[in-house]
């Protein structure tokens, strides 16, 4: 069984597009607020917020949503392509009042009606991966759907640099050319999408291609282990209204409790890294973003061979190493009193360890959940990771201000030493290795 990397590439411009989006908003803006509205810090905050906390009840929501929609083209599709129309209409009527003072309520109710238009199509485009992919390739096919993503943020921040003039008086930019930007990447993707993949189609051959592949591997005595009994019980998408296993349940609940925790133990170094290092080390003029760059390049670079990696020693195994290099990178940090060359070398290893998270924490929910129930876990998902960024920006932001800008490492290597002890109690959602019968093998496509 190999990874049709065509068709993966395919399923990830769905997520693409919505890295097009996420990029804009999470740069943009915040400096239309401050800019044209001229609000502080703490609303500004505020606002931003607003995607997290609605997405606690939009992504659970429009994933379990569309597990009940069958229509001709699709459950996934009607959302991807209404949640994206919606979408496009509302980014071009926000920057039409971006420049306005006196319309602060009217953006806000624009945005919120963007935001809302995103939430659509989050969890059903996501979802739409493990649909199309047999149960064990998708590790590796999760590691091209990052990768396609980190394309998407990649094409707003060239857009960005070359499209985006601001003048002296920030509430005068011209948001225009930019927005046109994003919102023809968003529609071409999403069309190109529509029109080579046929999810209904696909999603039952992918349904007798893993039909075979488990008939076989009982024939051959490869059947799932431990990590994966209950699973059989859990797939059949006949047994839908049957309850989860309570020992999948149990893996389940700690399996979402570390995602809560490490993305606490991230989020908290990504947001306030660039104010630590000019209270801690005096650096300056957006001395931070190599540090950050530097982590980023490291996770893309790392994504494909984390895929291939976690295919012969399993999912568990590798966000195990990939959390316990991370934990070691964050105490390390605690104990540096100054900037280094290090500090690179140490974030370069967090990109690392991310990248064999981020590959392998979203395969385990959907092994471990119905076929009938991948967008509702894929909600779920979303909810524990957009928890912990809404809880972990006041925490940890409450400690920087009361105690000390060196509680930030510290903070981080206790949340993350937590998510791996509770990683430890995940015992189902692993993947079985799939053998190639060569080398060669892992760079066929099959088309």
């Amino acid at each position: 069984m190999k990874l049709n990397y065509r068709r993966t590439i395919l399923v990830g411009l769905a997520f693409l597009s919505i890295c097009v989006f996420w990029q804009f908003y999470d740069n943009e803006i915040p400096k239309i607020l401050k800019n044209t509205f001229h609000l502080g810090e703490t609303w500004t905050g505020v606002i931003m917020a607003l995607d997290n906390v609605l997405a606690l009840f939009l992504l659970p929501f429009f994933g379990t949503l569309s597990d009940k929609t069958h229509t001709g083209i699709g459950k996934r599709m009607p959302y991807i392509l209404l949640g994206t129309a919606l979408s496009v209409i509302f980014l071009m009527l926000l920057i039409g009042v971006a420049n306005r003072p006196g319309r602060l309520v009217l953006f806000i109710t624009i945005l919120l009606c963007l935001l809302v238009s995103m939430g659509i199509y989050r969890s059903p485009a996501v979802s739409l991966m493990p649909d199309l992919t047999p149960a064990p390739l998708r590790s590796k096919a999760n590691a091209v759907i990052n990768l396609m993503g980190t394309v998407g943020a990649i094409y707003t921040l060239i857009m960005i640099k070359v499209l985006l003039k601001e003048p002296a008086d920030g509430s005068l930019a011209d948001y225009m050319p930019l927005a046109l930007s994003i919102v023809v990447c968003m529609v071409i993707t999403v069309c190109i999408l529509y029109l080579t993949i046929s999810e209904k189609k696909l999603g039952q051959k992918v349904r007798e291609e893993s039909a075979a592949f488990d008939a076989a591997s009982q024939k051959n005595g490869t059947a799932p282990a431990q990590a994966d009994a209950g699973k059989e019980e859990n797939e059949a998408e006949s047994t839908e209204s049957a309850p989860m296993p309570a020992p999948v349940k149990k893996s389940m609940i700690f399996l979402l409790l570390s995602v809560f925790l490490w993305f606490t133990a991230y989020n908290a170094v990504t947001t306030a890294f660039s104010r630590y290092v000019e209270q801690v080390w005096d650096l300056h003029n957006g001395a931070y973003a190599d540090c950050l760059m530097v982590a980023t390049i490291a996770a893309v670079l790392s994504y494909i061979p984390i895929g291939q990696i976690s295919s012969h020693i399993g999912r568990k195994k590798t966000i195990l190493i990939g959390v316990a290099l991370m934990s070691i990178c964050y105490l390390a940090g605690s104990f540096v009193p100054h900037f280094s060359f290090g500090i690179n070398i140490m974030f370069a290893l967090i990109g690392f360890g991310w990248a064999a998270i981020n590959v392998n924490s979203y395969p385990m929910v959907v092994e471990m959940s119905r076929a009938g129930d991948i967008g509702k876990f894929t909600g779920t998902y979303y909810t524990f990771s957009m928890a912990a960024q809404v809880f972990t920006p006041i925490f940890s932001g409450f400690l920087l201000e009361y105690v000390s800008y060196r509680t930030l490492f510290p903070y981080a290597f206790v949340f993350s030493t937590l998510a791996f002890i509770t990683m430890l109690m995940v015992h189902h959602g692993d993947s079985r290795p799939v053998p190639s019968k060569s080398r060669l093998e892992n760079f066929d496509v099959d088309d």
